[in-house]
């Protein structure tokens, strides 16, 4: 047990410093601060020592110095109980401190505003980090408390114990303490490896702050947690969940997937949905409205997308919701929705509804991480977008301007299936999907299949492949895939070219009167 009696207050953050001082004050204890927190502490009316009159020291250089002082580190620092550490204090007149209450300057509010680089810069704090790790390193004779959260924690021991706190709480607070200096200076390190252009720094660090601990990972026998980055990017870590179970581990990752790739398609231009099983594309589509390319999407695959994830690029509306919910489904996250489509969402008590707010950005910078054993590959964001390319047509027969639109749609969606995969579209919609193959030629095959089964489903006469382009996420290495696509029906390719037997390729589309694009680019995606 180590008693309470003086402890030190500086705050970015205030809220509820007021009321915790206060009740810190009631307890006896002697409250040592600086700056904007003492002056409001004493104009709340509560007795406080400027951190100034123990140091002997003004704050100076527009703060930047006030606690770095040997009494000030020293008080912390100093193992109680330790003659020589004793005898130091004594000597130098360094009353110890009991309680550090601290938090950080904003860094990373300050660079999500667009901050230019000087105010990121002085946005860096210094003498919080340093009290802390002071702190927490002292944890046997220390309460360190960097959240709000903790304040109640805190006065409960010492009401439990004569103004005392436990060790555990203190190693508690103090892994906490030093969980948060690392996590700022890892958003510190990112952000400067990000303003200097260094795509690959030498050392990464990666930090999060825990959002929900998950029942079970991929599996039950699996432990797992969902954590937040200072990434403000639109998706599942900035959605409100407004019904349903918690989510899952393959829910979270799956539901990332499909938001994702609804949100390639503009929604100033058209409504989108993707419907998102295991991580992959079990119908895209876009459309006039939402429930035109939810229908259109659906009928892709209707058996897969039973217990899907259905991604939005605009506004859940009325019309869309009452399609969606006709069948089980596991989660919809969309921008917003209407109120009229949230009442018909909640009949279905178990579908979860995920406002995210906005829309990721597919051409915004950012990284990708993947472990491996004993470290973790790291890449930059997949940004590219056939919207942007300059298409290179290498058969004889052009494209026409229908098949041109489709070939951009269906290489849209490729960019979002696990390679080897070839995707089958027409009018805006996938009709086709071959997912995560070893070889491409199987992939062509089995999507073609799932177009057959899907035709067959929706008591069509025809296959769905029949007049729908082609895409394939990497180039064909020989030329069987192509007639396999031919056969299927299709009409035109876009592929990234680059193989060695790209004129086998160009000559097998040409014999079937296939159109054919190169992009000069791949969507790898493993």
């Amino acid at each position: 047990m180590r008693k309470i009696a003086r402890a030190l207050l500086s705050l970015s953050d205030k809220t509820g410093l007021a009321e915790f001082a206060r009740a810190l004050a009631d307890r006896g204890v002697e409250i040592v601060s600086t700056g904007g927190t003492a002056k409001l502490l004493k104009e709340a009316g509560i007795e406080v020592t400027d951190v100034a009159a123990v140091t002997g020291l003004p704050e100076m250089m527009d703060g930047r110095v006030k606690t770095l002082h040997p009494k000030i580190h020293g008080g912390l620092l100093a193992k109680r109980g330790d003659v020589a550490h004793e005898r130091a204090l004594k000597d130098h007149a360094i009353p110890p401190i009991d309680l550090l209450v601290v938090n950080l300057y904003p860094f990373e509010a300050t660079v999500a505003r667009g901050c230019d680089f000087d105010a990121c810069i002085e946005n860096i704090d210094i003498g919080g980090p340093a009290l802390i790790r002071a702190g927490a390193k002292n944890h046997a004779s220390v309460t360190v408390v960097i959240e709000p959260e903790d304040y109640g924690r805190v006065l409960d021991e010492m009401d439990a114990h004569d103004g005392a706190t436990t060790l555990d709480l203190r190693k508690t607070l103090a892994a906490k303490a030093f969980a948060r200096t690392g996590a700022y200076d890892a958003a510190i390190a990112s952000w400067f490896s990000g303003a200097l252009g260094d795509g690959t720094p030498q050392t990464v660090v990666i930090a999060g702050r825990i959002a929900q601990v998950l029942r079970y990972g991929e599996n039950p026998h699996q432990a797992a947690a969902f954590y937040r980055t200072g990434d403000r990017r639109f998706g599942v870590a900035t959605a409100m969940q407004l019904q349903g179970k918690e989510l899952s581990y393959n829910n979270i990752n799956d539901t990332d997937a499909a938001y994702e790739l609804a949100a390639e398609f503009d929604p100033e231009v058209s409504a989108a949905v993707a419907i998102v099983k295991h991580a992959n594309p079990c119908g895209v589509a876009v459309g006039s409205s939402l429930a035109e390319a939810y229908a259109k999407a659906f009928m892709c695959d209707p058996v897969s997308a039973f217990g899907s994830i259905v991604a939005l690029n605009r506004a859940l509306d009325e019309q869309a919701a009452r399609e969606i919910v006709k069948i089980f489904t596991e989660v919809i996250i969309a921008p917003d929705a209407s109120a009229k489509a949230k009442t018909i969402v909640a009949v279905k008590k178990n579908l979860r509804l995920l406002l995210a707010g906005g829309l990721p950005d597919p051409r915004a910078s950012g990284l990708a991480f993947r472990s491996v054993a004993g470290g973790f590959l790291l890449q930059s964001r997949d940004t590219g977008s056939a919207s942007d390319l300059d298409l290179k047509i290498v058969t004889k027969r052009r494209p026409s301007e229908a098949e041109l639109a489709d070939l951009v749609f269906a290489f849209m969606v490729a960019k979002h299936v696990k390679s080897n995969t070839i995707v089958y579209a027409k009018n805006g919609a996938t009709v086709g999907i071959g997912a995560g193959q070893m070889s491409r030629i199987d992939a062509a095959q089995i999507a073609a299949w799932k177009a057959k089964d899907a035709a067959e489903h929706a008591r069509l006469d025809a296959p769905l492949t029949q007049g729908a382009v082609a895409a394939s996420d990497a180039f064909f290495p020989f030329a069987d895939g192509i007639e396999a696509i031919a056969e299927a029906g299709a009409t035109a390719v876009i592929q990234p070219g680059g193989s060695l037997r790209d004129d086998e390729v160009i000559a097998a589309a040409d014999a079937a009167d296939l159109a054919m694009v190169f992009t000069g680019i791949r969507h790898f995606r493993h």
